[in-house]
């Protein structure tokens, strides 16, 4: 398989992945995009070839780009091409690239069809969350809280901790992760200018 082979070989995947994450079904997808039910069924399957004239509306309905869409390679644009990856039914999109120091990342969760089973995890570190939109649920040892969009947490990872979908809609939030003793630094409010000597 070449190249080009390849990228269009991917292209249903991901179209089903980023329909998931965004919990949207396929009757939703067609009736938003114009599209027959059959036409977007066919395309996540691979059984029909994708047009632009095909792709166009699902970059927008999915708020992705093309290159995003169709996993095209890289060009010499000095932008940030954030890849995202499937862990655990979540999409986890990192926002930065660095191997080490505090790293940066998207999650998305998509909609439940039933409450998840809580699996708290440890390990070291420090992460700070603040929800962009949704509902999240936050396991912190035998402490839950509910955050909704605007709210964030930051907690040390050596406690038992796990994170959910805790509404009927899709959740997106921010996660800032560093190695233990790597906090993030958060001014509750903009300092006073007057105050400055």
């Amino acid at each position: 398989m070449n190249d080009d082979e390849s990228v269009l070989a991917g292209i249903g995947p991901r179209l089903r992945s980023l329909r998931t994450a965004r919990g949207k079904t396929l009757t939703e997808v067609a009736e938003t995009s114009g599209m027959s039910l059959s036409t977007l069924s066919r395309l996540e399957s691979g059984q029909r070839r994708a047009t632009l004239e095909l792709l166009l509306p699902l970059a927008r309905i999915y708020a992705v780009t093309l290159d995003e869409l169709v996993g095209g390679p890289r060009t010499g644009d000095p932008r940030v091409h954030m890849r995202s990856v499937r862990r655990q039914g979540a999409t986890v999109i990192a926002l930065t690239e660095k191997a080490s120091g505090i790293g940066a990342f998207k999650y998305i969760l998509p909609a439940p069809k039933e409450p998840a089973a809580p699996d708290p995890k440890t390990h070291d570190g420090y992460e700070w969350l603040y929800v962009l939109s949704g509902r999240l649920r936050l396991l912190l040892g035998k402490t839950e809280l509910i955050l909704g969009a605007g709210e964030a947490a930051e907690f040390d990872t050596r406690v038992p901790h796990w994170m959910g979908n805790a509404g009927p809609d899709v959740v997106e939030f921010l996660a800032l992760f560093g190695p233990q003793g790597e906090k993030a630094h958060v001014r509750a409010r903009p300092a006073d200018p007057r105050k400055r000597s």
